[in-house]
């Protein structure tokens, strides 16, 4: 797959709390008719569409795009946890990169309910492995819902390791929201002070409230097309798809004795890679980052395992304003998960929209100024990573 891919198009709905949501498929029609407007094309160009999406009928992705129309071409519906947005568009590119299709979209949406996201206990769980290697280095306390634990747990792993305190991770949270009060598509812009987080009501491990994403409603939507494509139509693509890999757990996973590689640091090191090395990058030249800010704890993880700074660096990186305007790499500067929320199947491809944004140069207050190459990184456990390269 060598063939060129461009972001011909990109668009999102603001997410919103369960339950003040439109429908699904009236959010997923939103999002994918505002890509085609950025894009400047008909929904009939479109040669093959990735629909993706956690909760729901199999078929949600058809129910969506037929309120944008009903042309017959090939819907996929993806589910892939956390990291289905991205999948989707992993799917999109490729189709597009193998010369198969000029044209492919890339949909997410997602229709949550409040709280912490609840397994059928009828089926064996998605996380089996994971609670294994969670019983074994740590235990498992059965009366917290299993995702708490398990970032709660990898942070807890991260202050020992490194002698750092829980506020490291309050520092991140601060930081979320004061690059969401920039972000008209960020659901929660007050800002807050260390105090406030630290004191927010305590969650697991150095976890606070304020140190968790909200489950939220929304979808967003990327179009991408060939370079011939682009250039036979005269669309101003000039945002580049240069890499995207999408890994699954190896055994460092589960055996490695480290709640960090359990909640994904292996995969998000070798995601990465691959990436970087499709677009032809290092570390050092990235300029903007959105990454998944699930839990705070796992920002600070992420840094290190995406390359932005080395293993145990991530305090001083923080500290020396690295990770935010006027420092080496802003990191989410849409306010995050942590500030946005984390409608799953919407997620990634509402990071790439935000990318897209700043690569173009149209990211309002909050632009990165001068960013020329963007970093997306998605990740959900069960599992998959899916780490994306963006270049103007």
């Amino acid at each position: 797959m060598t063939g060129t891919v461009r972001i011909a198009g990109v668009g999102m709905v603001k997410f919103t709390k369960p339950g003040k949501s439109e429908m699904y498929d009236v959010m997923g029609a939103q999002a994918a008719r505002a890509a085609l407007a950025d894009a400047g094309i008909d929904y009939s160009e479109v040669q093959q569409a990735y629909t993706g999406f956690v909760s729901g009928d199999t078929c949600s992705g058809q129910t969506a795009l037929y309120g944008v129309g009903q042309t017959g071409i090939p819907v996929v519906n993806v589910n892939n946890a956390c990291a289905t947005g991205s999948t989707a568009l992993f799917l999109a590119r490729q189709a597009v990169a193998s010369g198969q299709v000029d044209v492919a979209l890339a949909l997410g949406f997602e229709q949550m309910l409040p709280g912490a996201l609840a397994a059928d206990s009828s089926r064996t769980p998605i996380t089996l492995r994971l609670d294994a290697a969670t019983e074994a280095i740590c235990g498992i306390d059965r009366s917290v819902p299993v995702g708490f634990q398990y970032f709660g747990q990898a942070g807890a792993e991260y202050l020992r390791r490194y002698d750092q305190k829980a506020e490291l991770f309050g520092q991140v949270s601060v930081k979320a929201r004061r690059h969401a009060g920039r972000n008209p598509y960020a659901l929660f812009t007050t800002p807050l002070t260390l105090d406030e987080v630290m004191s927010a009501p305590h969650i697991f491990g150095p976890l606070t409230r304020l140190m968790c994403c909200p489950p939220t409603c929304g979808a967003a939507a990327v179009v991408v097309v060939s370079e011939a494509y682009a250039r036979r139509r005269g669309l101003k693509a000039e945002v580049h798809l240069a890499g995207i890999a999408l890994v699954t757990d190896q055994a460092d996973s589960f055996d490695s004795g480290s709640m960090i590689n359990v909640v994904g640091a292996g995969q998000t090191r070798r995601a990465s890679q691959q990436a970087y090395a499709q677009a032809g990058i290092s570390a050092a030249d990235i300029d903007v980052v959105e990454l998944h800010d699930c839990y705070s704890t796992n920002e600070v993880i992420s840094y290190e395992a995406l390359g932005l700074c080395p293993e145990g660096g991530s305090a001083k990186f923080i500290a020396d304003g690295d990770n935010t305007y006027g420092g080496r790499v802003v990191t989410n500067p849409s306010g995050g998960l942590l500030s946005k929320g984390h409608p799953l199947g919407a997620t990634g491809l509402a990071q790439i929209t935000e990318l897209t944004w700043h690569l173009r140069g149209t990211a309002g207050e909050r632009q990165v100024e001068g960013a020329r190459v963007g970093v997306q990184h998605n990740v959900g456990l069960g599992g998959a990573c899916v780490v994306s390269v963006l270049k103007r």
